[in-house]
């Protein structure tokens, strides 16, 4: 089959409200505005078995696709009991007239063979409406332990064509694991799927972690570690768990460590003093730099993809708030000006937006403005919301919910930018600072 697949022109001639788009010469797709859409429907019947050892490894990768586009907010799927005609064979002509009479503007079709430890998925995609297939279809391959990330692959070839975005399913998240009670938590790091599957552990919970981040490749994670009794940051080899510490020397303390779009280069806050500020770093020659020098508090240091600022919070107002300044440091310009205090400033991957958390009248808030301030707009609201991190593509804020009172826990949660599709993420234990990875390779 050919390695490709050919342009989706689904059909969506029943995608009414707010979101739906025809380009003049091209495909009507998904367009994600503030508006509410209507999820479009689709059907996945379980994948073909072309091997009978293959039978799970089907059914399970077409439920792992429907979660994925379901999860998204963007699309519906309709459920077997709705299907007229059986789909049984992956190579046979498709009956359109039985998957229009039950409304699936979308069909997602596969095949499945095993042999030893090795899997192979091919799918095709079909324009119901249209009565047409969309192009030869794509075929993956993998060994059997990696059939989720396949399942995540196509869901994220489907979800692209659809909505003219990158996926983020095939993604990781890195965060603090938390157990035991609130006056005695114990912390380490994790990391998972984007949708809480296969956690793994990457530092044991001797030490207190915090506010691990993500290399631009997503091979290694910066973090903040008490292991020597006050705060440095690390940086770990997430294939091989081997870590090492960046020291910021003089017995300094270092903290909220983020890397520069070139994976080479920190930026991170150190405490000298009584004062602390923002500095930057080398990680291969470990030579500091300093960008800023005030008498107020700078952290949070965030970089704009293309490397050339930095967004940071600071009280140098006398309240927290977001400021924007060259990478190699000097004059800082404020963008944050509405009531309450502003914190943990991201920048989005597309360059179009800043996450935020925002604490105003006994509530806090993940938050995200224009890059120059303007357009503010709040997502969430409770007893406590902090951290957000970005998807892939932009398009979904992860971050910290914690619970009041003495047993109170802290989860993870997500939303869509435009404050649509709020829901927790699943992790074993309690959650906190997560850190999105970009797609994987």
């Amino acid at each position: 089959m050919r390695n490709a697949i050919a342009t989706v022109l689904l059909g969506l001639a029943m995608l009414l409200p707010v979101g739906a788009v025809q380009a003049q010469d091209g495909p009507l797709r998904i367009e994600i505005t503030d508006g509410v859409i209507e999820p479009l429907p689709f059907a996945v019947p379980d994948f073909i078995a072309d091997t009978p050892a293959a039978t799970q490894y089907a059914t399970d990768i077409a439920r792992v696709i429907a979660q994925d586009l379901v999860g998204s907010g963007l699309f519906r799927e309709i459920p077997k009991v709705a299907y007229i005609s059986p789909y049984t064979d992956f190579d046979a002509e498709v009956n359109f007239t039985d998957w229009k009479a039950i409304n699936a503007q979308a069909l997602i079709a596969g095949a499945v063979s095993l042999s030893g430890d090795r899997i192979t998925v091919r799918f095709r995609g079909y324009d119901v409406f249209a009565g047409q297939e969309l192009g030869a279809g794509l075929q993956l391959s993998g060994t059997t332990d990696g059939w989720r990330r396949i399942a995540h692959k196509v869901a994220d070839t489907i979800y692209s064509r659809l909505t003219g975005e990158g996926g983020y399913f095939d993604s990781r998240v890195v965060f603090v694991s938390e157990t035991g009670p609130k006056n005695d938590r114990k912390k380490r790091l994790a990391i998972m799927d984007y949708d809480g599957a296969n956690v793994q552990y990457l530092t044991n919970s001797d030490a207190i972690v915090l506010a691990p981040r993500f290399s631009p490749t997503g091979d290694r994670v910066l973090y903040t570690s008490y292991e020597s009794g006050f705060p440095q940051i690390h940086v770990l080899d997430v294939g091989r768990v081997q870590r090492r510490v960046l020291s910021a020397g003089n017995g300094s303390m270092s903290f909220a460590p983020r890397f520069a779009p070139n994976g080479q280069t920190i930026v991170y806050s150190q405490s000298q003093g009584g004062n602390t500020d923002l500095f930057s770093m080398d990680i291969n020659s470990g030579n500091p730099q300093r960008l800023t020098s005030a008498p107020s508090i700078e952290t949070a240091p965030s970089f704009s993809p293309d490397g050339s600022q930095i967004v940071f919070e600071s009280d140098r107002s006398g309240t927290s708030q977001l400021y924007v300044m060259s990478a190699s440091g000097g004059e800082a310009k404020r963008i944050s000006f509405g009531q309450g205090r502003y914190g943990t400033p991201v920048w989005s991957p597309r360059g179009d937006y800043i996450a935020f958390t925002k604490q105003n009248a006994g509530r806090f808030h993940i938050g995200v403005m224009r890059t120059d301030g303007s357009e503010e707009r709040l997502l969430t609201a409770s007893f406590l919301d902090e951290g957000p991190t970005w998807s892939p593509n932009g398009r979904v804020i992860m971050f910290t919910r914690e619970t009041q009172g003495a047993s109170g826990q802290a989860r993870l949660y997500s939303v869509d930018i435009s404050g649509r599709n709020l829901k927790p993420v699943k992790t074993p234990d309690g959650a906190s600072d997560p850190s999105w990875s970009p797609l994987q390779n």
